[in-house]
């Protein structure tokens, strides 16, 4: 749509079209007085006084909108005729407003800001450099620059979630850019004084309950192929989960539900890659001649209720009830705690993702002499006992018509449980369920 007017030697708007007319009234004019918009009218003078026509860029400031135009002035012996072409709507500038003091996240490692955009605008500077980080490169950057966001074990993204409904987050998985150290990531809600969204004051958390990578250095092809991952794969599909997470979130506005779903859709795929990428790195850690894990005593009860809190909402969407019965007694074993919460969070999803709903997955701990035996039976529809060692060899699934992981996760509990001098196994038949045993030295 094109808006029309004229004005006459003395400057004053002598003729218009309903809609400038309308946005000239607006802005505190009328017809027969100057133009409200300085800059039009410092435009019709010059044009005026040089004689020739001008064209340029213009933004007219209407309400709660500005208005982007391209506006042409051009003198005639009785009047300057205006021609003026919308562009784009937005919304009009408005001063941010300072974000409320509150306070970070207690017992953090350490703690950074941003702001309504993510943007990080403080870093602590003794943390960044004891993790090898240039605070100065990163400052006015997307948090997403400085950490690539993981989804929870429920396939959530918490931050988002908390952008969404701005509120308080926690337990936001994350690794650190060009590294593989994990942190949990929380943060207190920071709102201006007119109380939008201002940010966050949040926290970083070394050393998380969870899964974290090995970090001893890496040698050979496969090691530096795998040291180069969070450069070349996951750093990259971080963004695509994160971006596609918050398209489907509305984070930047309502869409077209289709288009939320399509989002989903990418946000599911893009989580089962970097599942594949763990996986891979876990394979190059634990293949290697000298990979051996920490020795400590855990408590097997501990981890096992642990691994079924993770699963727990995954579990009751699916309709599959965790009974963790006889798991409240403590038992102590020999291993590595991060290394058995991976075992065991691998076998409860598993026993998950093949339960039909409405069954229930039983963990149970015994002792059995100097062994402590972990259990998990589901009611799925079993393993052939020719396929009982199939399971657990390198990217091998018995069907793969159904939906599941890699391949690789089974491998790797096994590499891991007889690693700790401890051993897993399988008791199953076809229509009886899946019985795993995980077996470490008693403490």
């Amino acid at each position: 749509m094109t808006l029309h007017a004229e004005v006459d030697p003395a400057d004053r708007l002598v003729a218009a079209s309903p809609e400038f007319l309308t946005l000239n009234e607006r802005a505190g004019g009328a017809m027969g007085q100057p133009l409200a918009n300085p800059q039009i009218a410092a435009m019709v003078r010059l044009s005026r006084r040089l004689q020739i026509p001008l064209s340029r860029a213009v933004t007219i400031a209407d309400m709660d909108v500005d208005i982007d135009c391209w506006v042409r002035a051009e003198p005639g012996s009785r009047a300057t005729m205006l021609t003026i072409s919308p562009l784009r709507e937005r919304a009009a500038w408005r001063p941010v407003q300072p974000a409320l003091a509150v306070p970070y996240p207690a017992g953090a490692d350490w703690t950074w800001d941003v702001d309504a955009a993510l943007r990080l605008q403080r870093l602590s500077i003794e943390a960044a450099r004891r993790h090898g980080i240039d605070a100065a490169s990163v400052l006015g950057q997307p948090l997403t620059r400085l950490f690539t966001l993981q989804s929870d074990p429920h396939g959530a993204l918490p931050l988002l979630e908390a952008v969404a409904s701005v509120d308080d987050f926690a337990e936001q998985p994350a690794v650190l850019a060009g590294s593989v150290d994990r942190f949990m990531l929380a943060g207190h809600v920071r709102r201006d004084r007119g109380g939008a969204f201002a940010g966050f004051a949040g926290a970083a958390f070394v050393h998380p309950a969870g899964i974290r990578p090995d970090h001893r250095p890496r040698t050979g092809l496969d090691g530096a192929f795998n040291h180069r991952l969070d450069r070349i794969l996951r750093a990259p599909l971080g963004r695509i989960v994160a971006n596609a997470d918050s398209i489907n979130a509305g984070a930047d506005g309502p869409i077209d539900p289709q288009y939320a779903d399509y989002a989903a859709d990418i946000a599911s795929a893009g989580r089962h890659l970097m599942g594949l990428i763990d996986d891979l790195a876990d394979i190059e850690a634990i293949e290697r001649e000298d990979f051996a894990a920490e020795a400590g005593i855990v408590d097997m009860a501990d981890v096992v209720r642990r691994g079924a809190g993770l699963l727990a909402v995954r579990a009751a969407d699916a309709g599959v009830t965790i009974d963790r019965g006889g798991t409240d007694e403590p038992q102590p074993v020999r291993g590595e705690f991060r290394r058995i919460l991976q075992i065991m969070v691998n076998l409860i999803g598993n026993a998950v993702r093949y339960s039909p709903r409405g069954s229930t997955v039983w963990l149970r701990l015994q002792r059995d002499g100097d062994r402590v035996f972990a259990i998990v039976a589901d009611q799925g529809k079993g393993i052939a006992p020719e396929d009982h060692e199939r399971v657990f060899a390198k990217f091998e699934r018995v069907d793969t018509s159904e939906p599941g992981g890699s391949g690789l996760g089974l491998y790797i509990a096994r590499r891991l449980a007889r690693v700790m001098g401890g051993d897993l196994t399988v008791d199953s038949a076809p229509g009886e369920g899946a019985r795993f045993v995980l077996s470490l030295p008693a403490a």
